[in-house]
Parts: structure tokens; C-alpha cells; sequence
């Protein structure tokens, strides 16, 4: 074996040595391609993967008292959507409007009136369900933070997605009353999931072209979608091809998700999060990726705005994505509360709103 294995290198070096110009020419176009390679690398991570300041690294402070009481209002939220309702669709239309009432009377709550935005789906009035906080500089400007409350068929929606209208009455509440320059607005939005989705009859597309049909000077949305589910073992997280080569492989990071022509905002939102969150964070603006829109950003994406998804990754992580086990003692709701008191440090941020 080892005559045999010498007889080959004898025989490539004869080779080569009776071919060096053909030899040349074939090493010349591999540092070539690995040059050209390279160039490619760095465009793609310059444009899509690049984000200003540095995800958080080591051991994960202790929970503040804001944080702890955040992540009770968190549970107590999810338990009541995903445990209590239940699977929430125009299917079961009965815990539809559960579900809404459950949303509307939570705003109430808070201080805010409530704008239901209703049209009509299979015979069931479907409303997404707006709240805002006027600002009273720029009041023209309006940053939109939405997430759905419906959930997919047989599936009662813990993580996808009570996480995101749990986090999305915490801020609520926290900026009930609160005075800020720019308008915050603030959209549970109803048909999210198939077979509803990218399609017209799904809430969010419709409130977004009614936006732009009032020509609504929107600034940036972000779609809080799936953000409940963290691990910390290695290899936990996935990704479609060949983003393993720019992302990590351990699934305790929360993603902020845009297009390339969103990519200004992306960085503004991520930059910020990173100010202001001792927290994973991970960020792209990625183009010609589906997933990268399965959300209900996509349908301001559709009408020319700039908007981001907030996600834990869904099923590049949760194994319970879409299935009867997407249920409320699957979260960890320590996790939320760190990820909810970032953003609403970036949200108070990007709207000039007081402390």
C-alpha cells in the first residue's frame, strides 16, 4: 500500500514537472477564485451581516426588579392566549374574538383607545386591533411596532405567537402616557399564519396599504414574531445554506431580520439594542432569503417602508414551530423580559420619548 501510495506522488510530481506552464495556469485561477471569493465574503458581510456595536458575550447579569416583574406579566399573557384561548384562527372564530377582546381590554387597561380596523374574512369579522402614543414634535413620523394574535391551525401558539402580543402589551404599558416626539404606534394585527399568509387577506397587508393610501409617513415598523425560545447548548441553531458561515451555532441570541433596502434601519434598531441590552443580538439585512419575510414586516416591505422582523429564528431553533406542543411551559420568560426592556429602551430611543 505504501510502494502504491509513493508510485502516485512520484507520479504527479513527473507531472507536474513536465507541465508547469498548465500547472501555473491551474494555481493562478484557484488563487483567483479564492481572491474573488474573499471580495465576494467581505461585500456580503459589509452589506447584509455588518451591525454596529458588539452582541453581548459571557454570563447574563442578574434580572432587575423591572425585568422580574416584566417576566410575570410576560407568562400571565401567554398562559391567557396560548393556554386559556388557545388555537386562535377564523377556523375557531369563537377563540378569535376571544383573543381580540382579550388584546382590546388589555389596551383598555392601559389607558389607550383602541381603533379596530375590521374587514370581512370566510364570514367572520377579522379586526386588527390600533393603539398609539401621539408625538408631540414629529408627530408626523410614526414608528409602528405590530405582532399577530393568531395562531395556525392546530396549534395553540405559545411562542408563535403569544411571545410576540406578550411583548407587545408590555410596551404598551410601558409608554401608555409617556411623551415623545415621534407618534408611536402600536399593531395586533390578525391572519398572520396560512393559509392567510402573503396573501390578501392577511391583517397586517391590509393596514399597510391603507397606510400608504393615507400616504402615512412611516419611519420604520418592527414585527415582534416568535421571540420566547432560547437554548444554550451547542449547535441548537440553525439556518438556511450558508448563513452558519456568518452566524453563530448556539440559539441564545435574539435576530433582528430586514431586507437590504431596510438595511439603514436595521442597523439604527440593532445599534441601539446593543446601547441599551446586555443581550445576544444578532442582525442582517438579507436579500433573496424567504424566510427572511415570514412576518408580518413583509407587508410594509410590499408598500415601500422599512421594517424588520424581532425573532428568536423560529424553526431554525424551536423544534415545536407550528405543532400541538407550541405551548406556554416551552418559554423562558426570563429571556423575554431581558429582550422586552431592550427594546423598550430603543423604542424610547428612536421616538425621543422621556425617561
Amino acid at each position: 500500500m505504501l510502494r502504491s501510495c509513493g508510485e502516485i506522488v512520484r507520479r504527479a510530481l513527473r507531472w507536474v514537472g513536465s507541465n508547469r506552464s498548465l500547472a501555473a495556469s491551474v494555481v493562478r485561477i484557484a488563487l483567483g477564485l479564492a481572491f474573488v471569493g474573499g471580495i465576494l465574503y467581505a461585500i456580503v458581510w459589509g452589506l447584509t451581516v455588518r451591525m454596529p456595536g458588539e452582541s453581548h458575550r459571557g454570563p447574563l447579569p442578574p434580572l432587575s426588579e423591572h425585568e422580574r416583574h416584566l417576566a410575570d406579566q410576560l407568562r400571565r399573557d401567554v398562559q391567557k392566549l396560548a393556554g386559556a384561548i388557545g388555537e386562535r384562527n377564523v377556523f375557531l372564530p369563537q377563540e378569535l374574538r376571544q383573543a381580540a377582546v382579550f388584546v382590546e381590554e388589555s389596551l383598555q387597561s392601559a389607558g389607550y383607545a383602541v381603533e379596530r380596523h375590521t374587514y370581512e374574512l370566510q364570514g367572520v369579522a377579522c379586526s386588527n386591533l390600533i393603539v398609539q402614543t401621539r408625538g408631540s414634535r414629529q408627530a408626523d413620523e410614526i414608528l409602528i411596532v405590530g405582532a399577530h394574535y393568531d395562531s395556525v391551525v392546530g396549534c395553540p401558539g405559545a411562542n408563535d405567537n403569544a411571545s410576540g402580543v406578550a411583548a407587545l402589551l408590555a410596551l404598551a404599558r410601558s409608554f401608555a402616557g409617556r411623551s415623545c416626539d415621534r407618534t408611536l404606534r402600536l399593531a395586533a394585527f390578525v391572519n398572520e399564519e396560512p393559509p392567510w399568509f402573503q396573501t390578501p387577506a392577511m391583517g397586517s397587508l391590509h393596514y399597510a396599504r391603507r397606510c400608504r393610501e393615507r400616504n402615512e409617513n412611516i419611519i420604520g415598523m418592527i414585527s415582534l414574531e416568535t421571540i420566547g425560545y432560547y437554548s444554550d447548548r451547542p449547535g441548537s441553531q440553525s439556518y438556511p445554506p450558508l448563513f452558519n458561515l456568518f452566524y453563530p451555532s448556539t440559539a441564545d441570541f435574539i435576530a433582528f431580520v430586514g431586507n437590504v433596502r431596510s438595511g439603514a434601519f436595521v442597523r439604527q434598531v440593532v445599534g441601539s439594542f446593543r446601547r441599551h441590552a446586555d443581550f445576544p443580538s444578532q442582525g442582517g439585512a438579507i436579500p433573496l432569503v424567504p424566510q427572511a419575510g415570514w412576518s408580518d414586516h413583509w407587508a410594509f416591505w410590499k408598500q415601500g417602508y422599512a421594517a424588520l422582523m424581532v425573532t428568536d429564528t423560529a424553526p431554525f431553533r424551536y423544534r415545536c414551530y407550528h405543532s400541538a406542543q407550541d405551548t406556554p411551559e416551552q418559554l423562558d420568560y426570563e429571556r423575554m423580559a431581558r429582550v422586552v426592556a431592550g427594546l423598550e429602551r430603543v423604542l424610547a430611543e428612536l421616538c425621543g420619548c422621556d425617561p
